[in-house]
């Protein structure tokens, strides 16, 4: 069952910032914690909100890269999202409107499907790619808007085999919230304003996120789980 929570169980309906917004959010899935769960959050955005959930869950952090794809002439204009291991969310009636050619769509798929494989690996910095099946894992972002991105991310962990998909953002519109419902096991949008505007707005501080950051805050939250790691096994009885 998908379940989705109203912004009454928030504070506030603003953000300070992607780190609150990621402990607000891990405080709605502590049924998680210490349960083998994996938290991949979609860069660059979605990465500071997902190392808070990682942190305070005690879960794995990684990621899954969703690349959009721009329609001819307008780059700006999402007609797919395409990711690593080929998992797509296609905008039919984009594709149809603009009469994109099937060599144009398949040119492009290729090429942000092969970006997204170098940008996920570039991100894990020589880590191995993360073990999905069998596990809880829990898809972060920093907001939907249409959901593109995330409905791509979702299909490719989808293919991975996990026990259980949690969808989780700190804000939302309440009609791609309700669409991930098709896609996951569990939907979690904190807060799913009547009016949605760009996801920037319900944060007081929204400032770009650069790949450098992106990767120091993953390197950051492997190092200090590895160092708890090796202190539990370190202690007698181990």
């Amino acid at each position: 069952m998908a379940s989705m929570l109203d912004g009454s169980e928030l504070d506030s309906p603003f953000f300070r910032d992607r780190i609150d917004a990621g402990q607000r959010l891990a405080r709605r899935l502590d049924a998680y914690r210490g349960a083998d769960a994996l938290v991949l959050g979609i860069p660059r955005g979605g990465v500071p909100v997902a190392a808070e959930v990682a942190r305070l869950l005690d879960a794995d952090p990684d990621v899954v890269v969703a690349r959009k794809l721009g329609a001819p002439g307008l780059p700006e204009l999402a007609m797919d999202a395409v990711t690593a291991n080929g998992g797509r969310f296609l905008n039919d009636s984009v594709i149809s409107e603009l009469g994109v050619s099937p060599e144009y769509l398949g040119r492009a798929i290729e090429e942000q499907t092969a970006e997204a494989r170098q940008r996920e690996e570039r991100f894990r910095g020589g880590r191995p790619a993360p073990r999905i099946a069998g596990r809880t894992v829990i898809v972060v972002d920093d907001g939907l808007a249409t959901g593109a991105t995330m409905r791509a991310s979702v299909r490719s962990v989808r293919a991975g085999g996990p026990a259980r998909l949690v969808v989780a953002v700190p804000v939302g519109a309440p009609q791609s919230c309700a669409a991930l419902r098709a896609e996951a096991d569990e939907v979690v949008c904190a807060y799913q304003p009547e009016e949605f505007w760009a996801v920037g707005y319900y944060y007081q501080h929204f400032e770009p996120v650069g790949d450098d950051e992106v990767n120091a805050i993953l390197g950051e939250v492997w190092a200090t789980r590895s160092a708890g790691e090796q202190a539990a096994q370190a202690r007698p009885g181990a």
